[in-house]
């Protein structure tokens, strides 16, 4: 118990974590203060980049490591799972229509890189180790939710549904930003190692966690925004299906890291990857494949409620729980 309080305590009075309460709190009371869409996606770009050039770059010293092979599996078969446990969930907990519970299960096994950024700061803060290959994870857990979604998406509404709605999702999907970048970096740093990681620490290394700070600030107004508008659609079941999807996520992320006998540090970063919800790739793809979910339902799940939970609450449970 105290040491779950400690990595509470450490986490909540992060720069990170306070930077998204300064612009939760201060969007909830009435400022508008999320920044221009372009400069957001340009820290986005930014973060995805500096995680996956480190991933790749640290991958050269953890290649012989029959580890990462294992874990790859059991990331992909959790986000493959995950889909379908939040659609019998929703199913269960709430009256949402098949389309808009098939929408809100795509982002609940998918993942969120800014968690999986959060989480990998705070681990590193902690000086727990984790091995660069664990961004290779995160980017193979991205599809497979949304496509599983999509199966059950398509396959209810059956072939009227048309294959060339199907097909435009799944470019949106494999085409998406999020992956493009998180692996095109991951391989340069494969490529040019440790060498191109010292060539290019000064843009990739000294900035990360003041990029981080004022992502996550962008974050908390755009989160608290989202529930200001959405609040009337999001009744107590979801939010509570939203608080405790990330726990069974993270149940069975700790469950499988130990079936594959993962080192304490990435299992807590499969734990976390488990427990988030996407609210980038999954979104973009549910636009094209169900046009008539409301985004105010998946989005205020997703980023208003399961994001700062992980981020403020969840982070310190799943290192507990993982041993940290």
């Amino acid at each position: 118990m105290e040491m779950f309080l400690t990595i509470a305590r450490d986490n909540l009075i992060s720069a990170p974590v306070l930077f998204f309460a300064l612009g939760f709190a201060a969007t909830l009371a009435g400022g508008k203060l999320s920044l221009p869409d372009g400069v957001s996606r340009m820290l986005a770009l930014y973060l995805m980049l500096c995680i996956g050039f480190k991933g790749g770059a640290a991958m050269t010293d953890s290649l012989a490591k029959g580890e990462f092979l294992v874990l790859l599996i059991m990331g992909v078969a959790l986000s493959a799972v995950m889909p379908l446990i939040s659609y019998i969930l929703l199913s269960r907990m709430s009256n949402l229509p098949m389309v808009e519970r098939a929408a809100v299960a795509a982002h609940y096994g998918s993942i969120s890189v800014v968690t999986f950024a959060a989480a990998s700061d705070a681990l590193s803060r902690l000086g727990v180790v984790t091995d660069g290959y664990m961004v290779a994870v995160a980017a193979a857990m991205e599809t497979p939710a949304i496509i599983c979604a999509l199966l059950i998406l398509f396959g209810r509404k059956g072939a009227s549904a048309g294959k060339a709605g199907y097909r435009s999702a799944l470019g949106e999907v494999f085409l998406n930003v999020t992956v493009i970048m998180l692996l095109g970096s991951f391989a340069i740093g494969l490529v040019t190692g440790q060498k191109g990681l010292g060539e290019l620490s000064g843009f990739i290394v000294t900035p990360f966690r003041g990029v981080l700070c004022l992502f996550l600030f962008d974050l908390g107004a755009k989160a608290a925004g989202g529930l200001r508008s959405s609040w009337g659609d999001l009744r107590l079941p979801l939010l509570a299906f939203a608080i405790l999807m990330p726990l069974i996520g993270a149940a069975l992320g700790g469950g499988a890291a130990w079936l594959a006998g993962a080192s304490l540090g990435n299992t807590a970063l499969l734990m976390v990857l488990a427990a988030s919800a996407s609210y980038i790739a999954a979104p973009a793809a549910m636009r094209i494949a169900a046009p008539e979910a409301r985004p105010t339902i998946y989005l205020g799940l997703s980023l208003g409620i399961t994001f700062p939970f992980n981020l403020v609450v969840g982070l310190p449970i799943y290192f507990a729980l993982a041993g940290v």
